[in-house]
C-alpha cells in the first residue's frame, strides 16, 4: 500500500517529539514525512534536538493545514501547547498523533476529542507501554480473567532527572504525576476503569531550591483495594525500578523492570508471574521479553487506525476520561 503524507509540528527536550520523528523515518514504506514544524521557536530553544530534522523540509503552520494531502499530523510540541496546535490540526480533518499527556487546558482537550469524534478522524496518544508487549499481554489475561478479580494495581516510573528538567516542571501542575505519572494513570484507569476517589499526595522534596512537584504519588481507591501511581525525579536507580504490578484474587503479575535499554534503540521488560498460594516464599523465575522498540509499533499502530485497518481501543471518551484523571491527580 502506498505511503500516507503526514506532518509533524514541534518537538522538545524532555518527551518524545524525536523519537517519533524517528519513528516516521525509520519506516518509509508507510510514513511519506512532508515535512515539519517549528512554531514554538524549538528550533532557538532546543538546537540539540535538530539533527534528525535535517533533510526534510520546514513548513509553517499553514502550509500543513491547508495541504489536503497531508492526511496525518504529529503533534509533538512541549505539553503546555499540545492543545492549542491539535485544535488547529482536527479542525481541518486531518488525523492526528499527539504527545500525551494532551496539555493543561481539560477545556480544550474536550474539544479536540469532541471535533475529532465528530469528524470521525483518529485520535491518538503517546503513551507508549500501551504497545509494550508484555503490557499488552497482561491486558489480555486480565480480559479474559486469568488473574481472576483485580484488587489492587502498584505501578512506578522513577528517574534522576537533571536540574534543568525538575526547573521546567515548574510550568507544570503536579509536576511529575502529570509529565510521567500519566502514563502510569493510564495503565490503572485501562485495568480498573474510574476510580471511587482520587488523593493526590503530590511533593516538592525541595532539592536544589526547585519548587516543582518532583515527587508524584497519588492513590485510587476502588471497591476492593487501593491503587497506586508513583514518579520521582529525584531516585537514584529510579529507571531500573520502574514497574508494574497487578494483584488479583487467582494470580499476581509483576513487570519489573518494566522497561530496560538492551542495545540498539531497544528495550525488554522483565515478569514474574505468581499463581496465589499459602506457600509464600516460593521463589519464581524472572523472564524476559523480546527485544523490541518503543516507538515503532506505536507509530505503526496509528498508521493502521488511519488507513481504517485497525480501530483505537482508546475511543475518545476514554482519552477524555484519562486526561481529566490525570488533571485530577495533578492537583487539579
Amino acid at each position: 500500500m502506498k505511503p500516507f503524507r503526514i506532518a509533524q509540528i514541534g518537538t522538545s527536550r524532555w518527551s518524545h517529539g524525536n523519537e517519533c520523528f524517528r519513528a516516521l523515518k525509520n519506516n518509509p514504506d508507510v510514513f511519506e514525512i512532508a515535512g515539519y514544524c517549528f512554531p514554538e521557536n524549538e528550533q532557538e530553544k532546543f538546537p540539540k534536538q535538530m539533527n534528525i530534522f535535517e533533510g526534510y523540509r520546514e513548513l509553517t503552520l499553514d502550509e500543513i493545514l491547508n495541504d489536503p494531502t497531508i492526511v496525518a499530523v504529529a503533534i509533538e510540541t512541549e505539553e503546555k501547547y499540545l492543545t492549542k496546535y491539535a485544535l488547529s490540526v482536527v479542525r481541518h480533518g486531518k488525523h492526528i498523533h499527539m504527545e500525551k499527556p494532551g496539555g493543561l487546558d481539560s477545556a480544550e482537550f474536550e474539544q479536540v476529542a469532541t471535533i475529532a469524534k465528530t469528524n470521525q478522524t483518529v485520535f491518538h496518544t503517546g503513551y507508549m507501554y500501551r504497545y509494550n508487549p508484555y503490557v499488552q499481554e497482561l491486558l489480555e489475561q486480565i480480559k479474559c480473567g486469568e488473574l481472576g478479580e483485580i484488587i489492587s494495581v502498584e505501578a512506578q516510573m522513577n528517574c534522576y532527572e537533571p536540574l534543568e528538567c525538575r526547573k521546567w516542571l515548574e510550568d507544570y501542575p503536579g509536576g511529575m504525576m502529570f509529565f510521567l505519572g500519566c502514563h502510569l494513570i493510564d495503565l490503572i484507569y485501562t485495568i480498573q476503569g474510574q476510580p471511587k476517589a482520587i488523593i493526590p499526595l503530590n511533593k516538592s522534596t525541595g532539592l536544589d531550591g526547585v519548587t516543582c512537584k518532583d515527587f508524584g504519588m497519588v492513590i485510587f481507591e476502588y471497591d476492593k483495594g487501593v491503587s497506586f501511581a508513583k514518579t520521582s525525579a529525584v531516585e537514584g536507580g529510579g529507571f531500573e525500578r520502574r514497574q508494574l504490578v497487578v494483584c488479583g484474587s487467582k494470580k499476581t503479575v509483576e513487570l519489573h523492570p518494566l522497561e530496560r535499554h538492551i542495545e540498539n534503540r531497544l528495550l525488554t521488560t522483565g515478569r514474574y508471574i505468581r499463581e496465589n498460594s499459602t506457600l509464600w516464599n516460593t521463589v519464581h523465575e524472572q523472564e524476559f521479553a523480546e527485544p523490541f522498540d518503543r516507538y515503532s509499533p506505536m507509530m505503526l499502530s496509528f498508521a493502521q487506525m488511519v488507513r481504517g485497518e485497525k480501530k483505537n481501543p482508546y475511543d475518545y471518551d476514554y482519552e477524555l476520561t484519562l486526561h481529566q484523571l490525570v488533571i485530577k491527580a495533578s492537583g487539579g
